[in-house]
C-alpha cells in the first residue's frame, strides 16, 4: 500500500513491519551484558502528570520543584531544521542509563557517574494530535555527528562513523538532539528523558503492566524469566524485558527494540485505564514519581507546560501509535553495528516532515531483530 492511498495518518501501509533479514552465520553477537537504561517511559509520564496536575498549593510547587529541565534551544541556537508548520509536532523521548547513585544499583558497573542513552525514539504527533508514529534509533547505529555546543557551553568537534548514542555521552541532551536532527533533517519540537530508577519506580506505582509472552523469555543477565503467558510485569520485571536482548530474537539491539515497542503499547493501554481513577493520593503519587523520573527541554519545564502538553496527546491510544524502528542494516564490517538505510529513511523522514503516514515500503527488507510478536497487551 502507497503512502497515497493510506486512509489515515500513523498507520503505515498493512502493519507497518519489517521484513525479517537473518544474520550470516558466524556474526552472534559476542559483546558482554550492557547496563541498559532503556526507560521508554517518558512517553506516558507526561500523560501520568496530567492525572495529578490537579493538585493545588504546596502540591503544585512541590511537583513544579521536581522537574529538570535542559534549554535544548539556546544551545543550538538557529542552525537546526525549520519548524514546519502543519500542526504536528516532533518529541525525541530518551531512555538515559546513569552510573551514580540509585542507577548504579540498577544497571551494574562503576559509580562513576558517566551517563548513556540507550533508548531513543522520534515521536511524532500528526495534526489533530489524535495519532501519532514512534521511530525507534537504534543505539547502535554507526551516524557522523555534527559539532555541537552542550547546554554548559562547551564545544565538541564533529565526529565520523561513531555510535548514535556516543551523542549523549559526550555533550548530554543537546547533542543527541543536533545528531537527531542532523540525521533526518526533522527540528524536534520537544525533549524528554527518563532515567534507570525513574523507570522502576513508575512501573510500581502504575501497580504494573499486564503483558503476555507468546513464548518463554529467560535471560539470566538481565535478570528475566518469564513463561509464556499473561503476566502483570512490576519495575524491576518491566525493566529486565526491556534490556533484554539475550533472551529472545536474534540477540540484538534491533530485537531489543521490539520488545520495548510492545511494552509502550502495553503501558499507554496501562496509563490509559488508570484515567478512571479517583484516589487523589495515588494520582499525586503517580504525578511525584513522574515528574522526578523526567527531564525535559525549558519549554516543558514546568507542572503548567508539561500538563498542557499532556492533554494535547491524551487522545491517542496505542491502536492509532504506529511503531517502526529507523531502516538500518547491519554494518558489513562489524555485525556488532547497524548502518542506516539512507533510501529507504528518507521515506521515512518526508513523511514525518509532510505529516504523513509511513510507507510500509521504508522498512521492508531492513534489519530487523526477530522478536516481533513476543510481547502482546493484555
Amino acid at each position: 500500500m502507497s503512502a497515497e492511498s493510506t486512509p489515515e495518518p500513523g498507520i503505515p501501509g498493512k502493519d507497518g513491519t519489517s521484513a525479517a533479514r537473518h544474520r550470516a552465520p558466524g556474526t552472534e553477537k559476542t559483546r558482554g551484558p550492557r547496563r541498559k537504561g532503556l526507560l521508554i517511559a517518558a512517553w506516558t509520564a507526561a500523560g501520568i502528570v496530567l492525572l495529578g496536575g490537579t493538585g493545588a498549593g504546596y502540591l503544585y510547587f512541590k511537583l513544579n520543584g521536581n522537574i529538570k529541565s535542559v534549554d535544548i534551544n539556546q544551545a543550538l541556537g538557529s542552525d537546526r531544521p525549520v519548524k514546519v508548520d502543519n500542526g504536528s509536532e516532533n518529541i525525541l523521548v530518551l531512555g538515559s542509563d546513569s552510573r551514580s547513585g540509585t542507577n548504579k544499583k540498577l544497571g551494574g558497573g562503576t559509580d562513576d557517574g558517566s551517563a548513556r542513552s540507550d533508548t531513543a525514539m522520534i515521536v511524532h504527533v500528526y495534526q489533530g494530535h489524535k495519532r501519532a508514529s514512534v521511530v525507534s534509533i537504534p543505539r547502535d547505529t554507526l551516524v557522523d555527528r555534527p559539532r555541537c555546543t552542550d547546554t554548559k557551553g562547551v564545544t565538541h568537534d564533529a565526529a565520523t562513523g561513531v555510535m548514535f548514542n556516543e551523542s549523549y555521552s559526550t555533550g548530554g541532551a543537546a547533542c543527541t538532539v543536533k545528531t537527531v536532527e542532523s540525521v533526518t533533517g526533522l527540528r524536534m519540537d520537544h525533549y524528554l528523558e527518563v532515567d534507570f530508577a525513574g523507570f522502576e519506580k513508575l512501573i510500581d506505582d502504575l501497580g504494573g503492566v499486564p503483558v503476555t509472552t507468546t513464548k518463554a523469555i529467560k535471560d539470566p543477565q538481565s535478570h528475566l524469566d518469564l513463561k509464556a503467558g499473561t503476566h502483570t510485569l512490576g519495575g524491576r520485571q518491566a525493566l529486565g524485558l526491556v534490556r533484554t536482548r539475550h533472551g529472545v530474537g536474534d540477540g540484538s539491539d534491533l530485537g531489543r527494540i521490539q520488545l520495548q515497542q510492545a511494552f509502550i503499547k502495553a503501558l499507554v493501554n496501562q496509563v490509559k485505564h488508570l484515567g478512571v481513577l479517583t484516589s487523589p493520593t495515588r494520582l499525586y503519587d503517580l504525578a511525584d514519581t513522574a515528574t522526578k523520573a523526567v527531564t525535559t527541554d525549558s519549554d516543558l519545564g514546568t507542572v503548567n507546560s508539561l500538563t498542557s502538553f499532556a492533554d494535547g496527546l491524551k487522545g491517542i491510544s496505542s491502536s492509532h501509535m504506529a511503531m517502526v524502528t529507523m531502516p538500518v542494516e547491519y554494518d558489513p564490517a562489524d555485525p556488532n553495528r547497524v548502518i542506516v538505510e539512507k533510501t529507504k529513511a528518507r521515506q521515512v523522514w518526508n513523511a514525518l516532515k509532510n505529516d504523513r503516514a509511513i510507507p510500509a515500503s521504508a522498512t521492508k527488507g531492513t534489519a530487523t531483530g526477530e522478536a516481533r510478536g513476543v510481547i502482546t497487551s493484555s
